[in-house]
């Protein structure tokens, strides 16, 4: 599933990054969103998404959660 579809504060284990847009999947990886990692959504407002990736967090659209498989 996607990571849009996840629950708040239950923590998540990266299985791929699904989109056909290499600048996308570069700009997850500097996140240190990669397969294996662990994400958490700290909250949800609208289709904004305040993730929690090695201890950082970081505000995504639901475009880039969409591309995260968990």
């Amino acid at each position: 599933m996607s990571l849009s579809k996840g629950t708040i504060n239950t923590p998540y284990t990266v299985n791929c990054v699904k989109t056909d847009y290499d600048d996308i999947r570069e700009f997850l990886f500097t996140l240190g969103c990669y397969p294996g990692e662990r994400v958490t959504i700290i909250s949800k407002l609208a289709s904004n998404y305040i993730v929690n990736i090695k201890d950082a967090r970081y505000s995504i659209d639901e475009d880039l959660a969409n591309a995260i498989m968990v």
